[in-house]
């Protein structure tokens, strides 16, 4: 994974723009389009901050923010459904046929836990993985739903976007942010 220059960046067309920032988010359409007007930036940090003002902040209508926090993947999705970032940070061995019967049921039980949370709040379940093995969220997501808060797990989730965002971000540049 790699990001171009800023600079290049905030001189591209709009839909290399959108690619790129795809590397850092899964971005729906309200997300990319505000940070696309909002150029130039001095920094990808500047960018990401943006971001997470816009998603954090009052300015987008509910479906707006059903279509950023819906765009990011279900952890535990089928591997075919995921972006290399993605497969990698959910822990998956990108070999073929490399899925162990514990990796199937994890999976599994992800999958209704999805469908659970998504029932409950109506919108998908987002998290910061940070390397942890899939089984280790579990539980978090069963806490997440039994707070029956939906207000506050949408803000966790567009907060979780944001890490993942950065941490994305460090690995495409290699350095710690500024």
């Amino acid at each position: 994974m790699s990001v171009p220059p800023i600079e290049q960046l905030n001189g591209a067309e709009a839909t290399v723009f959108i690619e790129a920032v795809n590397t850092l988010f899964e971005t729906a359409p309200p997300l990319a389009d505000r940070l696309l007007q909002a150029r130039p930036y001095k920094s990808y940090t500047q960018l990401i901050d943006l971001a997470e003002s816009v998603c954090l902040g009052t300015d987008l209508t509910e479906q707006d923010k059903l279509d950023i926090i819906n765009a990011h993947p279900r952890i535990g999705e089928n591997k075919t459904n995921l972006s290399a970032m993605s497969l990698k940070e959910q822990g998956y061995n990108t070999r073929q046929g490399s899925e162990s019967e514990q990796d199937r049921q994890v999976n599994a039980t992800l999958a209704e836990l999805n469908k659970e949370y998504e029932n409950t709040y109506g919108f998908k379940f987002v998290i910061f993985v940070a390397g942890r093995p899939r089984s280790e969220i579990i539980p978090l997501i069963r806490e997440r739903i039994a707070s029956n808060n939906k207000e506050q797990e949408m803000k966790t989730g567009m907060t979780d976007m944001m890490l993942i965002a950065r941490d994305r971000l460090k690995k495409a540049t290699g350095e710690a942010q500024s």
